[in-house]
């Protein structure tokens, strides 16, 4: 059977924990959240656990009693990564089960391809980490929404993080850092925030750009071992970074000296390196690995001990399990919040959801109380803002597992900012749109 054959939507999670016919389903009131999935190809192995644990919780959702009573359904449509499959599924979900809520591609390169056609059909995007990192501004991409931080977010307090180790930012003046990254749309979109940082403080890149899929990299490491770079920043996905660490080890680079941004640094990239990726970082828009969060618990109890769960019980509070959990909390929240203003237990349409995400208010005391204890600040969006926080933190693996190795760190928006609006100017300048209107705000 041929692979787009065998890629072909499947429901994964109806309404409730049962097997439900599509019937049974049509009966009751649903909430329909397309997964776009990467179970097959160069990122099966960190793409799958985000794909089981957006599932596993949208499950929970409905043992808790659905949004207001409404249940969630759930239909996966594979992508392997690549953008016209990504397209393709879009397409074919878009309008099932009452319409969608909201995507979530995980893909920049589906992203981009996706961002002027969700205009058009009115549902909003969850980019959370990825994506355009211009589309932060809700004044001009009224349906994008890169919750939690985006790429610019990721390379600044990555960068904060090497200048504290160093004993301030003075101390990067004349250090040279290698940049490896994943010569896609998702590579290229870090080197803005780094651009404008070695500008600032006199630092100097090295690019090392690496062809997809990036299970050749011994020139790329070749080029590392000749110019030592004093560190090496990672922006690389799937198969790519486990590659990459064990050229660093074959090479003897340092380690130590390596720094991941949030797509590089998940347990699948250095299981099979293990205690000789030792000393490795990342950093961690919110969330890392949280086998003792409340969230991950409930799980666990109420999903998989019950014979429920979409994937294996020993990756539950994983990096990227947690990812998707808090991908599918966050496209929950987001209905929520749009039925307090469009009818509290009806489904809400993609149109009503999209004002929902851009009018996020996730306290602490509400992220509390949905099990995110410890693993998440809060998040508040507006028309302006369609990312909602700026807060990281670096983990560092340990030969077995990651640690925390940082306090909360908060990208710096004095200088993010601007180059946002700049960004987000050009687009607009581009696709000749204007800027919304402020009466569009409470639309």
């Amino acid at each position: 059977m041929k692979l787009h054959q065998l890629a072909a939507c499947a429901l994964v999670v109806a309404a409730g924990l049962g097997s439900f016919t599509t019937v049974a389903i049509a009966q009751e009131k649903v909430q329909f959240f397309p997964s776009l999935t990467g179970r097959t190809g160069p990122v099966a192995p960190n793409a799958t656990p985000f794909a089981n644990g957006y599932a596993d919780y949208m499950k929970l959702v409905n043992v808790r009693g659905g949004i207001n009573g409404v249940k969630t359904l759930v239909e996966e449509c594979e992508t392997a990564y690549a953008t016209d499959r990504g397209v393709e599924c879009y397409e074919r979900l878009k309008a099932k089960h009452g319409g969608a809520t909201v995507f979530q591609p995980l893909s920049t390169g589906i992203t981009f391809a996706l961002t002027e056609k969700v205009a058009a059909d009115k549902i909003p995007l969850i980019t959370s980490g990825y994506g355009r990192s211009d589309s932060a501004d809700g004044n001009m991409f009224k349906w994008n929404f890169p919750l939690i931080g985006h790429y610019w977010v990721a390379g600044d307090t990555v960068l904060q993080h090497m200048a504290k180790k160093e004993g301030g930012w003075d101390k990067l003046k004349g250090k040279r850092i290698g940049v490896v990254y994943h010569d896609s749309p998702f590579g290229r979109e870090l080197l803005p925030i780094l651009n404008e940082r070695a500008a600032m403080h006199g630092f100097t890149l090295l690019p090392l750009p690496v062809a997809a899929p990036g299970v050749e990299q011994k020139a790329t490491w070749l080029q590392v071992r000749q110019q030592r770079p004093d560190f090496v920043i990672m922006q690389t996905w799937g198969v790519m970074t486990g590659t990459a660490i064990k050229e660093a080890v074959a090479t003897g680079y340092p380690r130590e000296k390596m720094f991941g941004t949030w797509w590089s640094g998940a347990e699948p990239d250095l299981k099979d390196v293990g205690a000789a990726a030792k000393g490795y970082s990342a950093v961690m828009m919110q969330h890392g690995a949280e086998p003792d969060a409340p969230v991950v618990k409930e799980i666990l109890a109420k999903v998989h001990d019950k014979g429920q769960g979409t994937g294996p019980k020993d990756e539950v509070g994983a990096v990227l399990y947690m990812r998707g959990v808090v991908g599918a909390m966050l496209a929950v929240e987001g209905a929520r919040t749009a039925q307090e203003r469009f009818g509290k237990g009806k489904p809400v349409t993609g149109e009503q959801a999209r004002w929902g995400y851009e009018n996020l208010n996730l306290t602490q005391a509400k992220l509390d109380a949905l099990g995110f204890k410890g693993v998440m600040r809060p998040v508040s969006t507006s028309c302006a803002d369609h990312m909602g926080s700026a807060w990281a933190r670096v983990h560092t693996w340990d030969g077995a597992k990651f640690t925390w190795a940082s306090d909360w760190l908060q990208a710096d928006d004095q200088i993010i900012r601007p180059l946002v609006r700049a960004s987000a100017d050009k687009y607009g300048t581009e696709k000749k749109l204007d800027r919304r209107a402020a009466a569009d705000c409470g639309s």
